[in-house]
């Protein structure tokens, strides 16, 4: 395999001790978080660059015990925040992992900026420990995505590109095998349970698109729901009756203005956006619990504004949203941690990971029938979680 010379030789396994608990029997179940190491923000709300070579790739056991999760490898692998916090996934039988890298930082004129990278990372999960195993080349920017159930397909949103790359997934071999042009910019892209539609976010036209699949062939048919401001992120409930979005109203960046989740049927012809329910200052993090009865919502609440800004707070929170059938209201909110971005719901259901940027720690929160509950307990990280995910069960 021809792998970019500067990965492998970035690639490495860093020793990392688990938490001290004794764990109950219990079946591993994987989730991934990338850190980021190149961006931060001052005292006035300004963006901050370091150079790469730091980030890393968290692979993370939260099955054996789900109180206290195990970290079992970090790879040198580049990622960012540049969102939304679900650049990668894995796959329904957990043998593999992908993992888009977005931006890089490079030095111009001694100056540290931003640029678009184009590259996925394939991570082997059946390995000991899981490891990078081959990189394959998309579009620029790639952020969000998702693996269908089947585990045979992939579909990436390029932001920089205006399209989505189609990928074929082959045991541990993963190819772009089309791309599918959008018409303007989008963030994130998520199939329905049944594998047959995806929806992508239109960031900036603050519109939901649908596109259709049939087989491998994957077709943008022209149809758009709208959402609320910069929708950034989306998911489908397992039945696929609904997807949520989260609606982040100010282009990724907190204002201390209240925003909302849109409530989309894509069972009605053609489908539509039956409400909007009103989480808080900027929704970013979204997931649906695979029990398909709750939603949560991140909100990053001004925590890595400017410290004199009006909306500032130094931690964020996360919002519940009871989901019964085609009603979505709002539960209960919970305060997290530092820029809270990716949001992970255990496969049972009962337990919800937050990763909180700044603090370089995850939240564990607890199901509590409609309600979450934050246990207190946390798991420290090697680095800032900019994504997580867990694996594509719906």
């Amino acid at each position: 395999m021809n792998f970019h010379s500067s990965i492998i030789a970035a690639l490495a396994v860093l020793a990392v001790a688990g938490c001290a608990s004794v764990a109950p029997p219990g079946k591993r179940e994987l989730m991934i978080v990338a850190n980021d190491e190149k961006q931060a923000w001052d005292n006035d709300g300004k963006v901050v660059l370091s150079a790469g070579g730091r980030d890393t790739l968290s692979v993370i056991d939260i099955g054996t015990n789900p109180l206290a999760p195990r970290i079992l490898v970090n790879l040198l692998l580049p990622n960012t925040i540049a969102g939304p916090p679900v650049n990668l996934a894995i796959t329904p039988d957990e043998t593999l992992a992908i993992v888009a890298n977005s931006l890089n930082v490079v030095e111009e004129n001694g100056v540290l900026k931003q640029v678009p990278d184009n590259r996925l990372w394939v991570i082997d999960l059946t390995a000991s420990p899981p490891r990078l195993i081959d990189t394959v080349l998309v579009g620029k920017q790639p952020s969000g995505l998702s693996i269908n159930k089947a585990g045979n397909l992939a579909l990436v949103a390029n932001r920089a590109d205006n399209s989505v790359s189609v990928l074929r997934i082959a045991g541990q071999k993963v190819e772009l095998i089309d791309t599918v042009a959008m018409g303007e910019s989008v963030a994130h892209v998520r199939f329905t349970p049944d594998g047959k539609r995806a929806l992508a976010a239109k960031f900036p036209g603050h519109k939901i698109a649908f596109l259709d699949v049939i087989g491998e062939k994957v077709s943008y048919s022209k149809l758009d729901v709208p959402a609320g401001l910069w929708p950034y992120n989306v998911d489908v409930t397992p039945d696929g009756k609904l997807a949520l979005t989260a609606d982040n109203g100010n282009s990724g960046a907190a204002d201390g203005h209240v925003d909302t989740v849109s409530v989309i049927d894509i069972e009605a012809s053609p489908p539509r956006v039956i409400d909007k329910i009103v989480v808080g200052d900027a929704p970013e993090g979204l997931a649906i619990s695979p029990t398909g009865k709750l939603a949560a919502a991140v909100l990053l609440k001004g925590s890595n504004s400017a410290r004199s800004a009006p909306f500032y707070n130094r931690n964020a929170s996360v919002v519940a949203l009871k989901i019964d059938g085609k009603k979505v209201t709002r539960s209960n909110e919970v305060e997290v941690r530092g820029l809270p971005e990716g949001a992970v719901f255990s496969q049972d259901g009962r337990f919800l990971y937050v990763g909180n940027f700044i603090d370089q720690d995850i939240s564990i929160l607890r199901v509590d029938g409609d309600q979450l509950v934050n246990t207190g307990l946390s798991l420290q990280l090697p680095g800032h979680p900019a994504a997580m995910r867990g694996k594509m069960t719906h």
